[in-house]
């Protein structure tokens, strides 16, 4: 069976290059701000505090993973590793879902402690440390707020970051609410949003990062549509064995068998079709094979 194959690059953001100093901020900024914000809200009883800081925790070591999987996204292939290690950022994304998790349930437990025994908190020191996080959390948001739509990874910085600014700003009310009433058991109810609103956000990233995980279809791509596409392309009878699968967080691959009865449309068909699917599709990695009508037929890998 002859086989002729395009291969394609689609250049996206490089996260490790575009985004290394933003990680190195964020990843600073919120490490001092976790330290601060644990400690008052140990010292001062407030479970809200103690949940938020918990949650920094696990952004701090997300952004840490996300980065190092950004930087080995950016090595070369390999004899060994022929991709290179584009995939370790879905594996980046998939493992700060499960982080993200595994802090949601200690957070709970310890939260719903509180609410059966609400303990006195300060209000004021409250306010204080979580308006601070407003500050950090929304500044660290905006350092990835750029890429977002093109990288899975930065993406759930960012969500993680903005949902954290939102969080920060709802220990504010609850401070004040404190504050004003006395009722000890906001502080906890709070707590109890706050973990709410994290599985909220970490069930989008784990849905996600597990479909590319299983190399399913990226988000944002039509399988129909391509194959519509291809189906429609000068002399194409048939596309079968069409598969399209994400590399990394930021780049998809397509392969194809398209039907030709005339034969090899040239190499100029090729070069458009590659340069189209990326335009069209954002698949930069595309390798098609012609067939004639009756080597189809006997095509082993399509049933």
């Amino acid at each position: 069976m002859g086989a002729d194959h395009s291969h394609h690059h689609h250049h996206a953001p490089a996260p490790a290059s575009g985004y290394g100093r933003a990680f190195a901020l964020g990843v600073a900024l919120n490490t001092a701000f976790v330290a601060v914000e644990a400690t008052v809200g140990i010292v001062s009883g407030s479970m809200a505090l103690i949940a938020d800081a918990g949650h920094n925790l696990s952004d701090v070591l997300g952004l840490v993973i996300a980065w190092g999987a950004s930087v080995l996204a950016a090595r070369p292939p390999s004899e060994r590793f022929t991709y290179g290690f584009k995939s370790s950022s879905i594996l980046a994304a998939l493992a700060n879902a499960a982080l993200l998790l595994a802090a949601t349930g200690a957070i709970l437990v310890e939260t719903l402690r509180r609410l059966a025994d609400p303990q006195p908190v300060a209000g004021a020191t409250m306010i204080a440390v979580a308006a601070a996080g407003i500050v950090v959390n929304g500044a660290t948001a905006l350092l990835f707020m750029r890429g977002r739509k093109h990288d899975l990874n930065i993406r759930g910085a960012f969500l993680h970051m903005a949902a954290d600014t939102a969080v920060s700003a709802g220990v504010v009310i609850a401070g004040v609410l404190v504050l004003l009433t006395g009722r000890l058991w906001i502080d906890p109810l709070t707590g109890l949003l706050i973990v709410a609103a994290i599985a909220w956000s970490t069930w989008g990233l784990l849905r996600d990062s597990v479909k590319m995980a299983l190399l399913g279809v990226p988000a944002g791509i039509d399988e129909g549509k391509v194959r519509a596409f291809l189906a429609a392309r000068p002399g194409v009878s048939a596309v079968h064995d069409l598969h399209i699968w994400p590399m990394s967080t930021t780049e998809t691959a397509l392969t194809a068998h398209l039907v030709i009865p005339s034969g090899h449309p040239g190499d100029g068909f090729l070069h458009a079709l590659a340069h189209d699917l990326e335009h069209e599709f954002g698949i930069g990695h595309a390798t098609v094979q012609i067939e004639r009508e009756a080597q189809a037929d006997s095509c082993e890998d399509c049933a």
